[in-house]
């Protein structure tokens, strides 16, 4: 059933604050067909709960009178009204909505900073490389995660040589581990060092990260550190290993693969099967023929199709 606007309007003049917020979360689901001219003044409201509920309704209005109101939300006395209005401009698909929100990835607030960054991220705009770039160096780790994914997104060969860096030395863990994933972009064989260094980093997500970048890339120089994660703590780590082993028909990672098919995670027996069907080297055939019996039927799926693909391999 819709709601009369008059009443609707009377409701958002109303001088009790829950009134107005509760007409605000109403707006959207009126007769009304231009409710971003209704809701855009409730972004001046005086109470931050109604602000609030206000950005929340303008998600998905692109048009740049909105957007540059949001954006200006990003500056927000209240620290709810500013994240939500960072993420529903994340939600922001076309380029034409960044011009507005350049200024403020350089603002001097550091949340003002990261918020304006995760929302041109997905953008893609040139105009966001070099406030990106420039804030690697920033002190807020906040800042730097967000730089590292517009640079990212961006995918600029020029920036490779200083992602790698962040994803060796940054002192951040989730800086480091999204730099490792954001290297995934480029086969420059320079980032290598960078990546095997993850392989070893002292937050297993990054080394995570690592192994699915190289297994990404394909980069057949890092078997050796690969294997060596087979026995990782982690069995997030491991699997990621097992997968990008796999993909790399890595024929040294035969031993470490058909150890996996033993496991007590059965998401990485998943991988492990996977990745001697890959290999296809006739030596796995035992350790698979046993995960037919194995209590996964997941595992014992994967281990058919791996028989299947060794002996379509050999014939």
């Amino acid at each position: 059933m819709s709601i009369a606007i008059p009443t609707l309007q009377e409701r958002l003049n109303s001088p009790d604050a829950e009134v107005r917020r509760l007409a605000v979360i109403d707006l959207p689901y009126s007769d009304e067909d231009d409710i971003e001219l209704l809701l855009l003044p409730c972004l001046h409201d005086a109470d931050a709960n109604v602000r609030l509920e206000a950005v929340r309704a303008l998600e998905g209005f692109e048009d740049q009178t909105t957007v540059t109101a949001l954006a200006q939300m990003l500056l927000d006395t209240s620290a709810v009204v500013q994240e939500a209005a960072g993420l529903v401009l994340a939600e922001l698909k076309e380029s034409e909505s960044a011009p507005p929100l350049i200024p403020l990835l350089t603002h001097a607030d550091a949340t003002v900073r990261s918020l304006a960054l995760k929302a041109v991220r997905a953008l893609r705009v040139p105009e966001a490389y070099e406030p990106a770039l420039n804030q690697l160096k920033d002190p807020s780790p906040a800042v730097r995660r967000e730089a590292v994914g517009v640079l990212g997104y961006l995918k600029r060969a020029e920036a490779v040589g200083e992602l790698a860096e962040v994803a060796a030395h940054d002192p951040d863990g989730e800086v480091r581990r999204i730099a490792v994933g954001a290297l995934g972009y480029t086969n420059e064989v320079s980032v290598l060092p960078s990546l095997m260094r993850a392989l070893n980093d002292s937050v297993w997500m990054v080394r995570e990260e690592a192994a699915a970048t190289i297994g990404k890339l394909g980069m057949a120089q890092a078997t050796d550190e690969l294997v060596k994660a087979m026995q990782d703590d982690y069995w997030q780590v491991r699997v990621k290993a097992a997968r990008a082993l796999g993909v790399m028909k890595a024929l040294p990672a035969l031993p470490a693969l058909v150890e996996a098919m033993n496991d007590t995670v059965s998401n990485l027996r998943k991988e492990a099967a996977i990745a001697l069907g890959e290999i296809g080297d006739k030596r796995a055939i035992p350790a698979l023929e046993k995960a037919l019996e194995d209590n996964d039927p997941d595992v014992r799926k994967l281990a058919r199709l791996a028989l299947t693909n060794i002996t379509l391999k050999h014939s």
